[in-house]
């Protein structure tokens, strides 16, 4: 059986060159976000696969209200329900959002330390990822306890272990060496 993320890979793209080529691509992330969390709900999810319901009686829960029953999404989404893959929205979602962020040259970067943040660290630290990454930042910050002190920041391929966790580790490794 094939991943979800394999499933979802195609989709995800042709949902983008769709919205590239109308120019609503933040239009089009927004609402595969909101059809990504109705198709995580439980009560939604025992839906799928339901012989007495059709795909197309689907679609409707997955689109907006207001959004004709036209529209290119909705066109999109009734394409998922006939190919049973609505399941897979939460993935064509996150890949379409990674697409648009690539495309707008942001990278997301998470960062996570043993104490938060404040903002004067977080601006020179998206600074600093600029310079290194030539790409806008788009900064998530978090608390890790386990961390102990200093940062992880994760951008993608890229992960920089600047904790005190990893620090020891290293150290430990070069004690029993």
């Amino acid at each position: 059986m094939a991943q979800p993320l394999t499933i979802a890979r195609p989709y995800a793209r042709a949902a983008f060159e769709i919205a590239r080529a109308q120019g609503t691509q933040s239009r089009w992330a927004e609402q595969l976000a909101f059809a990504a969390e109705v198709a995580a709900e439980p009560q939604v999810v025992a839906l799928f696969g339901d012989p007495r319901l059709s795909p197309k009686s689907l679609v409707s829960l997955f689109v907006r209200g207001g959004e004709p029953a036209d529209s290119e999404f909705t066109r999109f989404i009734a394409v998922l329900a006939d190919n049973g893959r609505l399941r897979e929205l939460p993935e064509i979602a996150a890949l379409f959002e990674q697409m648009k962020r690539d495309a707008e040259h942001v990278l997301k970067v998470r960062v996570r330390s043993a104490v938060p943040l404040d903002d004067a660290e977080a601006d020179r630290l998206v600074e600093a990822l600029k310079r290194r990454f030539h790409s806008d930042i788009q900064l998530v910050r978090s608390v890790d306890p386990s961390v102990l002190g200093g940062a992880v920041i994760d951008a993608g391929e890229t992960v920089i272990d600047g904790s005190l966790r990893a620090r020891l580790a290293r150290l430990e490794t070069a004690l029993t060496q």
